[in-house]
This record gives C-alpha cells, sequence and structure tokens, in this order.
C-alpha cells in the first residue's frame, strides 16, 4: 500500500477506530466492574443487529426498559458485559449504555432534526 492509499484509508475510517495505544476506548463507567483480578472501566456498545434484538420488545428498548436492557446489551457490549453484570450495575452506567444503544435505533434523519446547530 503506497502513502496516498495508506493516507486515504486513515482518513476515511470510522474516529473510534483510530485510538491510540493504552487510551480506553468506549463509554466510561462512573462505577467500575470487577471481574476475577480485572477491572471494567470503559465499555463500548456495537449497534444491535436482528439477532442482538431477538425476543426483545423494541418499544421497551427504547424505553430503557432495565429487563430489556439486562438481555440485549451482553449481545452488543465489547468487553461482553455478564447479565448478572448489567443487574448490578450502577444506574448511573445503565442509563449511560442505554442511551448509546437507544441512539442507534433511532433513524438517521429524526437524529438530524435534533442535532444542535
Amino acid at each position: 500500500m503506497n502513502t496516498q492509499t495508506e493516507n486515504t484509508a486513515a482518513a476515511t475510517a470510522p474516529a473510534a477506530a483510530i485510538t491510540a495505544p493504552g487510551i480506553p476506548v468506549g463509554i466510561p463507567l462512573d462505577t467500575p466492574i470487577q471481574r476475577s483480578g480485572q477491572t471494567i472501566t470503559h465499555v463500548q456498545v456495537r449497534k444491535p443487529n436482528a439477532g442482538a434484538l431477538r425476543g426483545l420488545s423494541l418499544v421497551e428498548v427504547l424505553q430503557m426498559n432495565v429487563t430489556a436492557l439486562q438481555i440485549l446489551l451482553p449481545r452488543v457490549t465489547e468487553p461482553p458485559l455478564l447479565k448478572q453484570e448489567v443487574a448490578n450495575m450502577d444506574p448511573a452506567d445503565l442509563v449511560s449504555l442505554g442511551t448509546e444503544v437507544v441512539g442507534f435505533l433511532v433513524p438517521k434523519a429524526q437524529r438530524e432534526a435534533f442535532q444542535p446547530e
């Protein structure tokens, strides 16, 4: 790959994909999750596909129903959160992750309509 192609690829790559080593990616947690000697301080949420939404009511997900989020978040988070970790999560962190999920489900035209100018 030549330098021009590399620069073009870097310029068109999503911002989240270009990070410096050691810099956490994702949503910072107010209360880190402890897991067998590991501390999770940031969680990245992927856009859910139809498979991740199976068995869930979209209305409940959009309303950030706690039960719906407890099912969905383990399917779309990196590192993958366990259902019991979501159940024991700080409510502020649950709202942060839920808001991120809901943002993926709102159509682009509606998101743009609410963007501050």
